[in-house]
């Protein structure tokens, strides 16, 4: 399963642009945020824990996390927003539908000022 999903955020990203974490795939850390404890009612404890995480994005040096659900979202997203950390973070939907051309205004939210302006032409949606 890592690998397919590797295999479809390369060819939307670019080879060139995909950073590996180290550990990653099933030696990799989990971000704190999943079975229920992102709505625990402890964030300090959330935090604590994600910090590893936190730790392994940034060393990284990537400019984006990319996380496969919403939990891991909202936990990667409060991690870089609490701590001041550089990375946005995005759904792996989210840059499919931008790289389709179809991802909505509102949605582009968490993309960063590199990417939020971003839209794809499609010949077909010209008469619309």
């Amino acid at each position: 399963m890592a690998d397919d999903l590797r295999f479809v955020v390369k060819a939307v990203v670019g080879e060139e642009n995909f950073i590996e974490m180290t550990p990653n795939k099933s030696n990799n850390y989990c971000c704190g945020g999943g079975g229920g404890f992102l709505q625990s009612g402890y964030p300090e404890q959330r935090r604590q824990y994600g910090s590893l995480k936190a730790k392994q994005i940034m060393d990284t040096g990537a400019a984006y996390a990319i996380t496969p659900c919403h939990n891991c979202h909202a936990q990667v997203h409060d991690l870089s927003e609490i701590n001041g950390h550089p990375w946005q973070t995005v759904h792996l939907w989210t840059l499919i539908c931008l790289s389709l051309g179809i991802l909505g205004p509102k949605e582009r939210e968490y993309l960063g000022d590199d990417l939020k302006d971003v839209d794809v032409f499609h010949p077909e949606m010209e008469d619309m």
